[in-house]
């Protein structure tokens, strides 16, 4: 269906495809590759990592959780590798919460470290993880491209970037964001772009304007993967998906 549609790739969730994700196996990784290149797709790379297992947290206080926490993330990047994928979008806002008694400062220290973590498997994958900017309405911790860079230039590996996703930068960010994207893209700090209305629907389905952002992205010579991600199905997810690529590509035809 989505080969039909004009797509040339999925970006997986694992929890969509296992109830158990940290049991996936390179084998498994490799015949989900197997089945999207059947179809003339590729796995582009994985997001919404961290929603199962349940109780992971990369600010969390407690050793065991942090732990387990690092080792699922590795774990994501080699079946990232072996689905064929090139990157990791980390949203996950739930598991990037601040605790009670918790300052947002040890919260952020917490993160960071687990970034420095994952940014050394992601480099023996030779994956990109990619830390995404979330509204404050989902999460307190890394709201912007600027809080996301400034963890970035911390830990300095060529593995660990940023992304932009439009929703969440709509909400959350003062400029706009074909002048964020004038901004970060030309220093590589942004390396995917997920494209959805403020209002959660797939683009072209609110009042957000692509036509700047596509402009932006195609000025800066961007060549990655723009991929569609709504969370409000209108009117079902088949139509939704179908709406989105046309409109995404009217926009760049007339580009």
């Amino acid at each position: 269906m989505a080969r039909a549609m004009g797509y040339e790739g999925l970006e997986l969730a694992p929890f969509t495809v296992s109830d158990a994700p940290q049991d996936i196996t390179v084998a498994q990784a490799k015949a989900f590759k197997q089945i999207a290149n059947n179809e003339g797709l590729v796995i582009t790379g994985l997001h919404w990592l961290l929603v199962k297992p349940t109780g992971l947290s990369i600010t969390s206080c407690d050793k065991v959780i942090s732990l387990n926490t690092k080792n699922f993330a590795a774990h994501l990047c080699e079946i990232c590798h072996a689905c064929g994928g090139t990157y990791l979008v980390h949203g996950s806002p739930q598991q990037r919460s601040i605790a009670d008694g918790q300052t947002h400062a040890d919260a952020l220290e917490r993160a960071t470290d687990f970034f420095a973590s994952v940014a050394v498997h992601a480099a023996r994958m030779n994956v990109t993880y990619c830390i995404e900017p979330l509204s404050a309405d989902q999460t307190p911790i890394i709201n912007t491209l600027s809080q996301a860079v400034s963890i970035l230039k911390k830990i300095n590996s060529p593995f660990l970037k940023t992304m932009l996703d439009t929703s969440s930068a709509g909400l959350a960010e003062s400029q706009s964001i074909a002048s964020l994207i004038d901004q970060y893209m030309p220093t590589g700090d942004i390396a995917h772009v997920q494209l959805n209305d403020p209002n959660r629907k797939g683009p072209g389905q609110g009042d957000m304007q692509f036509a700047p952002i596509l402009q932006a992205l195609k000025k800066n010579q961007y060549t990655g993967f723009v991929a569609m991600e709504p969370f409000v199905y209108v009117p079902d997810g088949p139509t939704c998906a179908s709406h989105a690529i046309g409109y995404v590509r009217g926009i760049l035809e007339t580009l």
